[in-house]
């Protein structure tokens, strides 16, 4: 009797260890891919905090949506320069942000004389709500804007794309398909999520992460690498990183400047968190894009 009294124990303790096994699998995805995102109101109060956001409102602004491959739709906004000019750029914002994060680029841009599109990454903003496959979906999306964008606005002679973070790694996953650019501004972007999340989580709960992704999203996290994107490209691209970024190591920049076939310039912003570069000091970082683009 005590002897099937232990096995039941231990067979009732398997199957908890196997059930919190199977449950943490398949929750720790949902943390990686489909975490909370920002309101446009929680955004731009964040954006007003950390620099002038007035010449939005000045603005001629127009809202739209496009249809991806898939059929997802996408909002979008173009920011019509105060200038005539021919010269467009297309931003892509950051993960749980949404296009308002995209303003603290569109006033150097306005500024350097392009036109702006902006627009909610899949699963932001008033986008319908999904999981996140960290550039894979993201860039067949962003490959749709470009050619929506070169069909609704025939007079450009010069289209690039910006991106931070996840933007970034999505303007550079969407060079695999040699979409028709001039140029590739990429901020603080990741070479490969996997690297990311190693580096702040034990690799064996990435891996169970990864193990999830496949099961509840058919996506794997080792698939999400923005860098296998350049090995044949010849697009321009422009990569800078904060030094002292502390979400993402700069050596996935260096990595990936050095990995593109095409003109590559690797810039560090000193004593520079995550993702603020351009705020932290504006004035470097609008001299290192105007020399790239050749702008005066």
């Amino acid at each position: 009797m005590k002897n099937k009294r232990i096995m039941k124990i231990l067979i009732a303790l398997i199957v908890i260890v196997l059930i919190a096994f199977v449950t943490l699998t398949l929750m720790l995805p949902s943390f990686v891919m489909d975490a909370k995102k920002q309101t446009y109101e929680e955004a731009f109060e964040w954006q007003s905090e950390h620099y002038d956001t007035s010449f939005y409102d000045k603005l001629e602004k127009t809202d739209y949506t496009i249809s991806s491959y898939d059929g997802y739709v996408l909002h979008v906004e173009f920011l019509k320069n105060p200038e005539p000019t021919t010269d467009y750029v297309i931003i892509t914002h950051g993960y749980t942000d949404n296009m308002m994060g995209s303003l603290k680029y569109a006033w150097l841009y306005l500024d350097l004389g392009y036109n702006c599109v902006i627009y909610d990454l899949r699963g932001h903003g008033k986008n319908e709500a999904t999981f996140t496959t960290y550039g894979i979906r993201e860039a067949d999306d962003l490959i749709c804007l470009i050619d929506d964008t070169r069909e609704r606005y025939p007079d450009i002679t010069s289209l690039g794309l910006v991106g931070e973070s996840l933007g970034s790694a999505t303007s550079v996953t969407c060079l695999k398909y040699k979409p028709d650019v001039d140029f590739v501004i990429a901020d603080c972007g990741f070479s490969d999520i996997e690297n990311v999340l190693k580096a702040g989580t034990p690799s064996f709960l990435v891996d169970l992460a990864d193990l999830g992704a496949r099961i509840r999203y058919h996506y794997s996290l080792k698939d999400m690498r923005p860098i296998d994107s350049l090995d044949d490209n010849t697009i321009p691209v422009l990569f800078i990183h904060g030094a002292d970024d502390s979400l993402i190591s700069p050596d996935n920049s260096e990595r990936m400047a050095e990995r593109t076939k095409g003109k590559s310039e690797f810039h560090l912003i000193p004593g520079v968190d995550h993702a603020v570069s351009i705020i932290t000091e504006p004035g470097m970082y609008a001299d290192i894009v105007r020399n790239f683009l050749g702008k005066k």
